[in-house]
């Protein structure tokens, strides 16, 4: 247990080191993009106000945001701000960004938690039905379903699915994550898993299929085994072979492509929030993106770097828990 809290901190303390190297690369990055955007955020603060404003009013506006000044003085400006704990106000939705980031974030974790879950559950199991099936009708099927998915972009599948499952047979509703016209308060836990279903569904598929790949490779490859042709000959079973020898050779390996999805995942949400209207982050940095809300989008581009960049310590940490030889191999 001591070697296994030794690797944690040391893990811990080599993503902290790589995580503010790369928060630093990602704001420097982010704001140059920003920088050269065509956008306008003081036109776009004015077409949201609706009202017209005098030339002296438009120029007070860019003082205040900063327009005029040059790019790298309001970038240490912003970067001042955020060490002292102040990612800004939302051009957009005139409130505090990590207020607006703290209530959107639980929307999209729990999109991108189910999505995650579903997609590893299905690509799994699938994978496993492929590889004992290898080359047979099921095999076939599953593997073609599998490559058109991995083709088909997110925003297209979630249309479908969207005009099919709420527009035609009406099973779910068309979007939000609440019904309309409810408030907050009063909206139950059946009431959001409800609009929930689609949108995790529909972000599932967009990674399953290739973990379905790889565990049917790699079940592939352990079938073929000497080991493996020894149980056969002792009379063992396939599916008491799957279980025994199988399942601890390509769970790990499917457990390592899992949470490397993650972060696909994460982008992918933007595009599924989109199109089923649901109240997340993906949604946010949207709008901030075409409004030019300068402080929203670099403030949930950062939390979505400290985020994945967390994803992926945790599942470095699980690694060793799941197989000590890594720690072996590390010590």
């Amino acid at each position: 247990m001591s070697e296994l809290l030794k690797r944690s901190v040391r893990i811990f303390f080599t993503y902290g080191i790589r995580t503010l190297s790369l928060l630093f690369a990602v704001s420097v990055v982010s704001f140059v993009l920003i920088s050269a955007s065509p956008i306008n955020p003081v036109q776009q603060y004015l077409i949201g106000l609706g009202t017209a404003v005098s030339p002296q009013q438009r120029a007070e506006l860019e003082d205040y945001w900063g327009v005029n000044e040059p790019p790298v003085q309001r970038y240490f400006g912003w970067l001042s701000e955020v060490l002292h704990g102040n990612l800004g106000e939302s051009a957009l939705y005139r409130r505090p960004v990590a207020e607006i980031i703290s209530e959107r974030f639980w929307n999209s974790f729990a999109l991108m938690l189910c999505a995650w879950l579903l997609s590893g559950v299905m690509g799994f199991g699938l994978g496993c039905i492929m590889g004992m099936y290898q080359d047979r009708w099921a095999d076939k099927i599953l593997k073609k379903c599998c490559y058109i998915l991995s083709a088909v972009p997110t925003f297209w599948l979630g249309l479908v699915l969207l005009l099919v499952c709420s527009v035609w047979l009406k099973w779910f509703p068309i979007g939000f994550s609440a019904p309309i016209g409810v408030r907050s308060e009063d909206v139950t836990l059946g009431q959001r898993i409800y609009h929930l279903i689609l949108p995790a569904f529909t972000l599932s598929l967009m990674s399953f299929s290739n973990i379905a790949l790889h565990t049917r490779q790699k079940l592939s490859d352990v079938l073929s085994s000497e080991y493996v042709l020894f149980a056969r000959a002792r009379g063992e079973g396939k599916w008491t072979i799957l279980r025994r020898h199988g399942l601890r050779n390509i769970l790990f390996p499917a457990l390592t492509l899992q949470f490397a999805s993650f972060a696909e995942l994460f982008g992918g949400s933007v595009i599924a929030e989109n199109v089923f209207s649901y109240p997340g982050l993906g949604s946010a940095v949207s709008a901030a993106g075409l409004n030019g809300d300068v402080a929203l989008l670099l403030g949930i581009t950062l939390f979505s770097a400290v985020f994945v960049s967390f994803g992926n310590m945790a599942a470095n940490i699980l690694y060793g828990i799941i197989d000590p030889q890594i720690r072996e191999v590390e010590a």
